[in-house]
Protein backbone atom coordinates (compact mmCIF):
# COMPACT_ATOMS: atom_id res chain seq x y z
CA UNK A 1 0.00 0.00 0.00
CA UNK A 2 1.24 3.54 -1.15
CA UNK A 3 2.01 5.66 1.93
CA UNK A 4 -0.61 8.15 3.60
CA UNK A 5 -2.12 11.17 1.97
CA UNK A 6 -1.38 13.57 4.88
CA UNK A 7 -3.50 16.61 5.47
CA UNK A 8 -4.61 19.07 8.67
CA UNK A 9 -8.34 20.15 8.90
CA UNK A 10 -7.11 23.90 10.22
CA UNK A 11 -8.60 27.20 10.64
CA UNK A 12 -7.06 29.73 13.22
CA UNK A 13 -10.64 30.95 13.62
CA UNK A 14 -13.39 28.78 16.66
CA UNK A 15 -16.31 27.75 15.53
CA UNK A 16 -15.67 27.32 11.86
CA UNK A 17 -17.02 23.70 11.55
CA UNK A 18 -13.05 22.29 11.70
CA UNK A 19 -13.90 19.45 13.25
CA UNK A 20 -17.40 18.63 11.62
CA UNK A 21 -15.28 18.64 8.81
CA UNK A 22 -12.24 16.39 9.99
CA UNK A 23 -15.58 13.90 11.48
CA UNK A 24 -17.12 13.15 8.53
CA UNK A 25 -14.64 13.56 5.75
CA UNK A 26 -13.22 10.52 7.99
CA UNK A 27 -16.53 8.80 7.64
CA UNK A 28 -17.29 9.58 4.06
CA UNK A 29 -13.37 8.26 3.01
CA UNK A 30 -13.85 4.92 5.43
CA UNK A 31 -17.45 4.45 3.47
CA UNK A 32 -15.20 4.43 0.09
CA UNK A 33 -13.24 1.55 1.38
CA UNK A 34 -10.49 4.05 2.05
CA UNK A 35 -8.02 3.09 5.49
CA UNK A 36 -8.31 6.43 7.14
CA UNK A 37 -6.69 7.65 10.58
CA UNK A 38 -7.92 10.44 12.24
CA UNK A 39 -5.45 12.41 14.77
CA UNK A 40 -7.08 14.72 17.23
CA UNK A 41 -4.41 17.04 17.88
CA UNK A 42 -7.45 20.13 20.11
CA UNK A 43 -7.17 19.58 23.66
CA UNK A 44 -11.04 19.71 23.68
CA UNK A 45 -11.36 16.45 21.90
CA UNK A 46 -14.24 17.13 19.96
CA UNK A 47 -13.15 14.50 17.07
CA UNK A 48 -12.87 11.48 19.78
CA UNK A 49 -16.17 12.30 21.38
CA UNK A 50 -17.41 12.89 17.93
CA UNK A 51 -16.17 9.77 16.82
CA UNK A 52 -18.33 7.91 19.12
CA UNK A 53 -14.81 7.69 21.48
CA UNK A 54 -14.94 8.62 25.44
CA UNK A 55 -11.87 10.62 25.83
CA UNK A 56 -11.60 10.28 29.52
CA UNK A 57 -11.48 6.20 28.95
CA UNK A 58 -8.42 6.60 26.35
CA UNK A 59 -5.53 4.75 28.20
CA UNK A 60 -3.47 6.35 25.67
CA UNK A 61 -4.01 8.83 23.69
CA UNK A 62 -1.73 11.93 21.79
CA UNK A 63 0.20 13.16 24.57
CA UNK A 64 1.71 10.48 25.18
CA UNK A 65 2.87 9.88 21.66
CA UNK A 66 4.28 13.27 21.13
CA UNK A 67 6.17 12.93 24.49
CA UNK A 68 7.83 9.67 22.99
CA UNK A 69 6.10 7.74 25.72
CA UNK A 70 3.95 5.37 23.62
CA UNK A 71 3.58 4.59 19.76
CA UNK A 72 0.15 5.15 17.87
CA UNK A 73 0.23 1.86 17.31
CA UNK A 74 -0.68 1.59 20.66
CA UNK A 75 -2.55 4.77 20.96
CA UNK A 76 -4.89 4.46 18.04
CA UNK A 77 -8.02 3.19 18.87
CA UNK A 78 -11.21 2.08 16.36
CA UNK A 79 -13.91 4.34 15.86
CA UNK A 80 -17.02 1.44 15.67
CA UNK A 81 -19.48 3.90 14.54
CA UNK A 82 -17.52 5.51 11.73
CA UNK A 83 -15.12 3.04 10.46
CA UNK A 84 -11.77 4.50 11.08
CA UNK A 85 -9.06 4.58 13.34
CA UNK A 86 -8.83 7.43 15.45
CA UNK A 87 -5.84 8.81 17.92
CA UNK A 88 -7.98 10.55 20.46
CA UNK A 89 -7.30 13.40 22.60
CA UNK A 90 -7.93 14.97 25.66
CA UNK A 91 -7.23 17.55 28.46
CA UNK A 92 -3.70 16.25 29.04
CA UNK A 93 -2.60 17.50 25.66
CA UNK A 94 -2.59 20.88 26.92
CA UNK A 95 0.41 20.25 28.87
CA UNK A 96 1.96 18.83 25.63
CA UNK A 97 3.03 22.24 25.08
CA UNK A 98 5.27 23.00 27.66
CA UNK A 99 6.99 18.98 27.20
CA UNK A 100 7.50 20.21 23.88
CA UNK A 101 9.75 23.32 23.89
CA UNK A 102 12.13 21.26 25.86
CA UNK A 103 12.51 19.04 23.24
CA UNK A 104 15.02 19.15 20.43
CA UNK A 105 12.86 19.09 16.74
CA UNK A 106 10.38 19.91 18.62
CA UNK A 107 7.82 20.98 15.56
CA UNK A 108 8.06 17.02 14.51
CA UNK A 109 7.08 15.43 17.28
CA UNK A 110 3.86 14.28 15.19
CA UNK A 111 5.95 13.81 12.21
CA UNK A 112 7.85 11.11 13.26
CA UNK A 113 5.52 9.88 15.12
CA UNK A 114 3.31 9.28 11.76
CA UNK A 115 5.88 7.97 9.97
CA UNK A 116 5.71 4.44 11.42
CA UNK A 117 1.97 4.16 10.59
CA UNK A 118 1.85 5.80 7.35
CA UNK A 119 1.63 2.59 5.43
CA UNK A 120 -0.99 1.58 7.05
CA UNK A 121 -3.31 3.95 5.44
CA UNK A 122 -4.44 5.76 2.76
CA UNK A 123 -5.53 9.13 4.52
CA UNK A 124 -4.48 10.17 7.58
CA UNK A 125 -6.50 13.10 8.89
CA UNK A 126 -5.30 15.98 11.71
CA UNK A 127 -8.19 18.08 13.22
CA UNK A 128 -5.76 20.80 14.67
CA UNK A 129 -6.99 23.68 17.30
CA UNK A 130 -7.94 27.06 16.14
CA UNK A 131 -4.69 28.45 17.35
CA UNK A 132 -1.37 28.48 15.96
CA UNK A 133 -0.12 27.21 18.69
CA UNK A 134 2.86 24.31 18.99
CA UNK A 135 0.78 22.01 18.60
CA UNK A 136 -0.84 23.11 15.17
CA UNK A 137 2.95 23.70 14.14
CA UNK A 138 3.11 20.23 14.44
CA UNK A 139 0.23 18.76 12.35
CA UNK A 140 1.66 21.42 9.32
CA UNK A 141 5.10 19.95 9.71
CA UNK A 142 3.41 16.30 9.35
CA UNK A 143 0.77 16.84 6.69
CA UNK A 144 1.16 17.13 2.51
CA UNK A 145 -1.51 19.79 2.42
CA UNK A 146 -4.14 21.84 4.51
CA UNK A 147 -8.17 21.62 4.03
CA UNK A 148 -9.49 24.80 4.82
CA UNK A 149 -12.85 25.03 5.85
CA UNK A 150 -14.44 28.04 6.14
CA UNK A 151 -17.63 30.04 6.45
CA UNK A 152 -18.96 32.52 3.77
CA UNK A 153 -18.37 35.44 6.14
CA UNK A 154 -16.93 38.91 6.26
CA UNK A 155 -14.42 38.06 8.81
CA UNK A 156 -13.78 34.86 7.66
CA UNK A 157 -11.55 36.27 5.02
CA UNK A 158 -9.30 38.55 7.03
CA UNK A 159 -8.69 35.27 9.14
CA UNK A 160 -7.84 33.57 5.88
CA UNK A 161 -5.00 35.69 4.60
CA UNK A 162 -3.28 35.06 7.79
CA UNK A 163 -3.77 31.17 7.90
CA UNK A 164 -2.48 31.10 4.29
CA UNK A 165 0.43 33.45 5.04
CA UNK A 166 0.92 30.98 7.93
CA UNK A 167 0.64 27.83 5.41
CA UNK A 168 3.44 29.75 3.28
CA UNK A 169 5.94 30.08 6.17
CA UNK A 170 5.76 26.61 7.07
CA UNK A 171 6.15 25.58 3.69
CA UNK A 172 9.38 27.63 3.41
CA UNK A 173 10.68 27.54 6.56
CA UNK A 174 9.55 24.07 8.21
CA UNK A 175 8.14 21.38 5.49
CA UNK A 176 8.43 21.88 1.86
CA UNK A 177 5.87 19.93 0.88
CA UNK A 178 3.02 21.44 2.70
CA UNK A 179 0.92 22.93 0.37
CA UNK A 180 -3.12 24.43 0.22
CA UNK A 181 -4.94 21.63 -1.04
CA UNK A 182 -8.42 23.71 -1.32
CA UNK A 183 -10.78 25.72 0.67
CA UNK A 184 -14.05 24.22 1.55
CA UNK A 185 -17.13 26.52 2.35
CA UNK A 186 -18.96 25.07 4.99
CA UNK A 187 -22.45 26.18 7.12
CA UNK A 188 -23.61 27.96 3.68
CA UNK A 189 -26.57 29.18 3.51
CA UNK A 190 -27.96 30.47 -0.06
CA UNK A 191 -30.68 32.41 1.58
CA UNK A 192 -27.52 35.25 2.92
CA UNK A 193 -26.78 37.86 0.23
CA UNK A 194 -23.53 38.47 2.03
CA UNK A 195 -22.47 34.81 1.85
CA UNK A 196 -23.42 34.57 -1.64
CA UNK A 197 -21.25 37.94 -2.09
CA UNK A 198 -18.00 36.28 0.30
CA UNK A 199 -18.21 32.88 -1.76
CA UNK A 200 -17.70 34.54 -5.16
CA UNK A 201 -14.72 36.54 -3.80
CA UNK A 202 -12.99 33.26 -2.74
CA UNK A 203 -13.79 31.61 -5.86
CA UNK A 204 -12.56 34.90 -7.55
CA UNK A 205 -9.30 34.89 -5.55
CA UNK A 206 -8.40 31.09 -4.92
CA UNK A 207 -10.00 30.12 -8.48
CA UNK A 208 -9.55 26.16 -8.63
CA UNK A 209 -8.29 25.86 -4.70
CA UNK A 210 -11.78 26.24 -3.87
CA UNK A 211 -13.81 22.68 -3.88
CA UNK A 212 -16.64 22.70 -5.80
CA UNK A 213 -18.78 21.15 -2.98
CA UNK A 214 -20.42 23.65 -0.75
CA UNK A 215 -21.88 22.06 2.98
CA UNK A 216 -25.24 23.80 4.08
CA UNK A 217 -26.42 24.41 7.17
CA UNK A 218 -27.61 21.57 9.18
CA UNK A 219 -29.03 20.78 11.73
CA UNK A 220 -28.46 16.79 11.42
CA UNK A 221 -24.67 17.19 11.48
CA UNK A 222 -24.98 19.73 14.58
CA UNK A 223 -26.61 17.05 16.40
CA UNK A 224 -24.73 13.80 15.02
CA UNK A 225 -21.93 14.60 17.76
CA UNK A 226 -24.55 14.47 20.90
CA UNK A 227 -25.11 10.62 19.81
CA UNK A 228 -21.17 9.77 18.92
CA UNK A 229 -21.33 9.43 15.47
CA UNK A 230 -20.43 11.05 11.99
CA UNK A 231 -23.22 12.77 10.59
CA UNK A 232 -23.24 10.94 7.50
CA UNK A 233 -24.06 7.66 9.63
CA UNK A 234 -26.63 9.56 11.72
CA UNK A 235 -28.66 10.47 8.96
CA UNK A 236 -27.09 9.29 5.58
CA UNK A 237 -29.71 11.26 3.56
CA UNK A 238 -29.32 14.38 5.24
CA UNK A 239 -28.12 17.66 3.17
CA UNK A 240 -25.07 17.57 4.87
CA UNK A 241 -24.29 14.01 4.85
CA UNK A 242 -24.80 13.99 1.11
CA UNK A 243 -22.82 16.93 0.43
CA UNK A 244 -19.85 15.23 3.00
CA UNK A 245 -19.97 12.20 0.78
CA UNK A 246 -19.67 13.95 -2.15
CA UNK A 247 -16.49 16.38 -0.75
CA UNK A 248 -14.66 12.58 -0.28
CA UNK A 249 -15.35 11.71 -3.98
CA UNK A 250 -13.88 15.05 -4.62
CA UNK A 251 -11.19 15.00 -2.78
CA UNK A 252 -9.87 11.65 -3.92
CA UNK A 253 -10.65 12.89 -7.44
CA UNK A 254 -7.95 15.55 -6.66
CA UNK A 255 -5.40 13.49 -4.53
CA UNK A 256 -5.24 11.63 -7.97
CA UNK A 257 -5.07 14.19 -10.12
CA UNK A 258 -1.96 16.08 -8.25
CA UNK A 259 -0.86 11.92 -8.34
CA UNK A 260 -0.37 12.29 -11.86
CA UNK A 261 0.84 15.53 -11.82
CA UNK A 262 3.54 14.79 -9.80
CA UNK A 263 4.81 11.88 -11.90
CA UNK A 264 4.34 13.50 -15.10
CA UNK A 265 6.94 16.27 -14.16
CA UNK A 266 10.70 15.87 -15.00
CA UNK A 267 13.33 14.97 -13.12
CA UNK A 268 15.52 17.49 -11.44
Amino acid sequence: MSTASIFCIANQKGGVGKTTTAINLAAALAAMRKQVLLIDLDPQGNATMGSGVDKNKAEQNLYQVLIGDTAITDAKVRSESGGYDVLPANRELSGAEIDLIQMDDREQQLKQAISQVADDYDFILIDCPPTLSLLTLNGLASAHGVIIPMQCEYFALEGLSDLVNTIKRVHRNINPDLQLIGLLRVMFDTRVTLQQQVSAQIETHFGDRVFKTIVPRNVRLAEAPSHGMPGIIYDKNSRGAKAYIEFGEELIKRVKREALRQQARPPV
